[in-house]
């Protein structure tokens, strides 16, 4: 058995203990208390600081870690999805590996133990289950034209079939309600479903359900698009993809930034996973989720980095900072469970996102000095740098 203590230790799921302990047995926690009550084994002290549950990052783009710093923002984000589209197959597959094993180095490093990684090639599963996180990968489809939807989810159930996942849970996904099409959406329910989807993350996508967008239209027609009809529906990206079935309990939901009361309520009646990627949305200039009244209205939050075609590192607990500086009336006990407990819910992970006996030894500690009194006050004072501990 290994013991861990620590000056403070955060469970998520009880208040915080003072000069605490974590007794751990085969990557399993078994007890958790005063650090005087202890049981006996093999002592490993990390010393002042606070020791948390290991973040979960529930929107990430592994994949895509090749292309940092290469795409900056400014010209707008059909500009910027233009780009990203262009660039990412310009670098060799060796390189894409490489840049993404280096960010799911990244992810370890700075604390998360869970990901919810979207990816459209899925070449990095192999480098995912050799990692200490625990991942699930969102297989992502995009058709905008009605008449591929069926060759488009036949290879992608044939990809599957010829994969070796190696545990780690893979399941379709569709990229947005502007970029998928009502047939392939369709055909992927009848599938099994969509798991993930990004949603609601800028007035294009909401102007081009409720009247039409000029530029994204244009973007569809450059792309060899023009010719397939699209009657605008009047109604928000939410309520156009609860009419179509989509919204369910399960579904992953990345961003949710241009959602109105109603669009609020939808998403709470029908259970669906909200992940916030502050930063991310910052950097592309589309506006921040409104947090307290995703809160107020019930609907389940997570966080999540996004790519870093559009996110300056794969740090989460920079988005929970990000998310404190923007509303600094959510309490920091809070966001603590969203990027840990709710993450972890919201990808199916029962094990992770709290310590306490039967949950996994995957954790974070943040050095802090011998004389903390406020554990949650140093964690968001900006001065909290987390690391990942493994027992």
């Amino acid at each position: 058995m290994i013991v861990l203590r620590a000056g403070w230790v955060a469970p998520v799921d009880r208040p915080p203990l003072r000069e605490a302990a974590v007794a751990v047995r085969d990557g399993r926690v078994e007890w958790v208390g005063p650090a005087a009550q202890a049981p006996a084994g093999e002592a490993r002290d990390l010393g002042p600081g606070v020791l948390v549950p290991g973040l979960v990052n529930a929107h990430c783009h592994l994949e895509l870690s090749h292309l940092a710093g290469r795409i900056p923002p400014g010209g707008g984000f059909v500009d910027w999805v233009e780009r990203v589209v262009a660039a990412r197959g310009e670098d060799a597959p060796e390189t894409v590996r490489t840049r993404a094993a280096a960010g799911i180095e990244e992810l370890e490093r700075t604390g998360t133990a869970g990901v919810g990684d979207v990816s459209n090639a899925l070449p990095h599963l192999d480098l995912l289950a050799r990692s200490s996180l625990r991942a699930r990968v969102f297989f992502e489809l995009i058709g905008w034209d009605p008449e591929t939807a069926p060759r488009v989810v036949e290879r992608a159930q044939a990809r599957l079939s010829e994969l070796e996942t190696d545990g780690v849970a893979v399941s379709l996904a569709a990229h947005a309600p502007f970029s998928v099409s009502p047939a392939l959406l369709d055909a992927m329910g009848r599938a099994g479903g969509v798991s993930a989807i990004h949603l609601a993350e800028s007035l294009h996508e909401r102007r081009f359900f409720e009247g039409g967008d000029a530029e994204w239209s244009a973007f569809l027609g450059r792309r060899g698009l023009g010719h397939v009809r699209f009657e605008p529906p009047g109604i928000s990206p939410v309520r156009y993809l609860d009419g179509l079935g989509i919204l369910r309990p399960g579904l992953v939901a990345a961003h949710g930034v241009q959602v109105d009361a109603g669009d609020r309520a939808l998403l709470a009646a029908r259970h669906v996973s909200v992940v916030l990627c502050p930063r991310s949305n910052l950097a592309l200039g589309v506006g921040l989720a409104p947090v307290p009244e995703l809160r107020e209205a019930g609907v389940r939050l997570c966080v999540g980095t996004d790519s870093l075609a559009s996110a300056p590192s794969l740090d989460l607990w920079e988005d929970v900072r990000a998310l404190r500086r923007a509303f600094p009336r959510l309490e920091p006990e809070w966001l603590l469970r969203v990027a840990t407990r709710h993450g972890a819910e919201a990808l199916g992970f029962d094990d992770l996102g709290w310590i306490g006996a039967g949950s996994r030894a995957a954790f974070a500690f943040a050095e802090g000095p011998r004389a903390l009194s406020d554990p949650f006050g140093f964690l968001f004072s900006g001065e909290a740098r987390l690391r990942g501990v493994r027992a």
